[in-house]
């Protein structure tokens, strides 16, 4: 006779876990509580039998998990964080939120997220440390400017940092503790600019024979950073339906609630990815001279104000990319070049 398939559902911990195994009937077939290791995880996952589903939260760490269950012939599911409500129960632990994970998976009411490639997720890793220590030398910059108001000094130029930039900071006359301030800030920003420039090389080199890549910086506003950021947060373009399931997985199309005879829209849900909706609204400001995207952005800031406008150029900007990651060029694009 053969083995009924097995679903798993694992409540992941930084340190520990709770594994709870169960039959598609429902029934519990065993409660594991484990420290987190590859041996461990691997041990459980076999006796659950061959190419048992196995569901665990897209939370803190769950790449290793993912690797270790799919080496081990799992079915592996990525729960989504926010599509899988199943809280407000009067008693919650990790037995029952694995158990919970199980029964959503072998119901088929599982709101998943993808389980990107390794390869994947390696490229988002540089794309996004990029990102962040770019936040953080703007942050540094900052308060570079905060401590030369403190002195009286102004800064006509645009950027502190450049070269009038830095006549103006060895020039200006400052303090003892401003001046070992700005000397610090100085520093830590060279410092941030060289590792920003390695990884820029770094990441044009993973993309250097991508299509999409190429594809997608034909897109008014588009430049290799942002290309790079919609090749590593998109992925696989064939998962989403059409350019419209794109642009909802990144949060830029409104809310909408509907009951019965009546209808509520409202803003942008901003339930995505948070990286290509600021990497798309950064190109629709960028978008410049007699480009289609800014005439669109002009039509609608006429109706509908500045702020709609820009939020409906980089909805459209995303639909762009949609076709450029998709089909390796933007068609539209280069029937209008």
């Amino acid at each position: 006779m053969q083995q009924q398939r097995e679903y798993v559902g694992i409540d992941l911990h930084r340190r520990r876990s709770v594994i709870v195994r169960r039959s598609a009937d429902g029934e519990t077939k065993a409660t594991y509580k484990i420290d987190n290791s590859a041996r461990a995880l691997a041990n459980v996952i076999a006796e659950a039998g061959p190419n048992p589903e196995v569901v665990l939260e897209a939370t803190y760490g769950w790449y290793w998990a993912a690797d270790v269950l799919a080496a081990e012939g799992a079915s592996v599911h990525l729960a989504h964080p926010l599509g899988n409500n199943w809280g407000h129960r009067r008693v919650k632990n990790d037995e029952r939120d694995a158990t919970d994970l199980a029964d959503l998976l072998r119901l088929g009411r599982l709101a998943e997220s993808w389980v990107a490639p390794p390869e994947v997720r390696e490229l988002r890793e540089l794309v996004r440390y990029r990102h962040r220590l770019v936040e953080m030398r703007s942050s540094l910059k900052a308060q570079a400017h905060a401590v030369l108001a403190k002195e009286g000094v102004a800064v006509p130029m645009s950027d502190l940092f450049g070269v009038a930039g830095r006549e103006l900071l060895a020039a200006c006359s400052l303090a003892k503790a401003y001046a070992t301030r700005v000397g610090s800030l100085r520093e830590l920003v060279d410092v941030l600019s060289e590792e920003v420039a390695s990884l820029d090389h770094q990441i044009a080199t993973e993309l250097k024979g991508d299509r999409g890549y190429q594809a997608v910086q034909a897109i008014p506003g588009v430049g290799p950073v942002l290309a790079a950021v919609f090749v590593a947060e998109v992925g696989d373009p064939h998962r989403f339906g059409g350019p419209d399931k794109l642009c909802s997985w990144a949060g830029l199309t409104p809310r909408h609630h509907e009951s019965d005879t009546t209808v509520h829209r409202g803003r942008i849900t901003k339930q995505g990815s948070r990286l290509v909706r600021w990497a798309a609204v950064e190109a629709a400001q960028r978008t410049r001279g007699a480009s289609f995207l800014q005439a669109h952005r002009h039509r609608v800031a006429d109706r509908r104000g500045k702020g709609i406008a820009k939020v409906a150029t980089a909805r459209k900007i995303v639909s762009l990319v949609f076709y450029g990651l998709r089909d390796g060029e933007v068609r539209c694009l280069a029937e209008v070049g």
